[in-house]
């Protein structure tokens, strides 16, 4: 029982330190390489395209950027605590165990730049940023902006002009700018709902 439960907790700690590498050298890469709003075509249907944005996943900006942050660092604070409960708890599968573990990358990931980015890089607008010493980037501790740069157009088509509300503008599928991060939080949470579900209302003692 130990030797799963180490097993779990390594297979955990993998996932984390991997994927928040992969998520941070590819941001690097980016904000250090192209400045905001550049796009590289890799394919018809796949850009780097680089921006940034304050907001949840996916580009979305609902809140105050202060407010995103401290609910990341609880909603990652409160991901570790069930991360931590459910390794040592064999009744929770390892897959499940590892489906938390990306979520908890991927917050973690985003949370990274939340914190940080603001005190370690330049902006991005109109040049490519540089990384300086802590205090002379481009926004204060807690106010960094998020950088995405995955995007897929995979096809796009004009609506009728009859149609109501949207006739005759163009319509992209899928149009979402995205990180590694947000990669990992969706597809765990996915993989969790479609396998997993069962384990999402399940008390830590049954």
């Amino acid at each position: 029982m130990m030797q799963t439960k180490n097993r779990r907790l390594l297979l955990s700690v993998a996932i984390l330190v991997l994927a928040i590498a992969a998520d941070q050298i590819i941001k690097f890469a980016v904000k250090l390489s192209m400045f905001k709003h550049e796009s590289i075509r890799v394919f018809d249907w796949f850009y780097i395209y680089f921006t940034e944005n304050k907001g949840m996943a996916f580009g979305m900006e609902l809140f105050d950027k202060l407010f995103l942050t401290t609910f990341r660092i609880v909603a990652v604070t409160f991901i570790i605590c069930y991360l931590f409960k459910i390794v040592r708890n064999a009744k929770f599968a390892t897959g499940y165990v590892a489906c938390v573990a990306f979520v908890l990358a991927g917050a973690l990931g985003n949370l990274i730049d939340s914190m940080f980015y603001g005190e370690i890089f330049t902006d991005s607008n109109g040049r490519v940023a540089q990384l300086v010493e802590w205090g002379n980037g481009y926004g204060d501790f807690l106010y960094g902006q998020v950088v995405d740069m995955f995007y897929f157009p995979l096809f796009g088509f004009d609506w009728p002009q009859w149609m109501p509300f949207v006739g005759g503008e163009h319509f992209i599928f899928f149009s979402p700018i995205f990180n590694f991060a947000d990669a990992c939080v969706s597809c765990g949470m996915i993989v969790i709902v479609l396998f997993y579900g069962k384990y999402l209302n399940m008390s830590y003692n049954k």
